[in-house]
């Protein structure tokens, strides 16, 4: 089993699994949070500047790393599937998933025929440049990780649905969609957001699911530990670079 079966396997099982957000669109942070000791790096092209002009780069500085590289899509298209897996995702975290077919859509658009509808093509770098086509086109399904985001009161309501669609291996909360689609804007510590992250704590329990977040204070790490959640990213390399230069700044003027 390579490292991207391993991964998923470990997802599964609820392993705690520790990861970045890279948003920069840069190639250079991917490989310095890759050989950080991250456990798994979501390259974000949903929001960021990044795009598949800069994907490519990246997922070729996090190969020489330890980490697993996961990418978020703009949208739940089944083309977009396609592009960052030929590039060499091993998953795709899929924005505003809210319903049990939308998580279908996105399940079939990650899985080749006869499992999905994603285009079939040998000469693509996730394949090996068509070296490892035979394997990956019948093996990707078992190690390619989906993600489907948590991020309005809809998808909460839906979340034991969605949860229990095959192929759906992390509920991801988007913390800062969902308190502002719940109208409870960056109210973190808010009872309504409290609820929400148990529900889908329960439901990614109930069906064999991790449960995962995006947390910005370290506080809140702990928090979503306790409740269950295994698949978890702290911070950026956006946040990162801003905040080590804020700081470097404060000591240069004395503060």
């Amino acid at each position: 089993m390579n490292i991207s079966g391993k991964f998923r396997s470990r997802t599964l099982a609820r392993e705690w699994l520790t990861g970045t957000f890279i948003n920069l669109g840069s190639s250079v942070t991917a490989e310095i949070a890759g050989n950080a000791g991250y456990d798994w790096l979501l390259l974000d092209h949903e929001h960021g500047p990044g795009g598949e002009e800069t994907l490519l780069h990246q997922l070729q500085a996090t190969a020489a790393t330890p980490a697993v590289p996961l990418v978020r899509i703009a949208a739940n298209e089944t083309v977009r599937f396609k592009r960052v897996l030929d590039a060499g995702a091993h998953g795709v975290m899929v924005p505003y998933i809210n319903t049990e077919a939308e998580a279908r859509a996105a399940v079939s658009a990650l899985n080749y025929p006869p499992r999905g509808v994603r285009g079939v093509a040998k000469f693509n770098r996730g394949a090996g440049f068509g070296q490892t086509f035979e394997d990956y086109y019948l093996h990707a399904h078992e190690w390619l990780v989906l993600m489907a985001q948590v991020e309005t009161g809809e998808a909460v309501a839906n979340i034991e649905a969605i949860a229990a669609v095959p192929g759906v291996d992390v509920l991801f909360v988007g913390p800062n969609d969902l308190t502002h689609n719940l109208g409870i804007r960056d109210q973190f510590d808010h009872p309504t957001f409290n609820d929400a992250l148990q529900r889908v704590s329960a439901a990614a329990k109930k069906f064999g699911k991790a449960a995962g977040i995006l947390v910005h204070h370290p506080a809140l790490v702990g928090k979503c530990r306790e409740l269950g959640f295994t698949f978890v990213a702290l911070g950026s390399d956006g946040g990162a670079v801003n905040a080590g230069l804020r700081q470097n700044l404060a000591i240069l003027q004395g503060k």
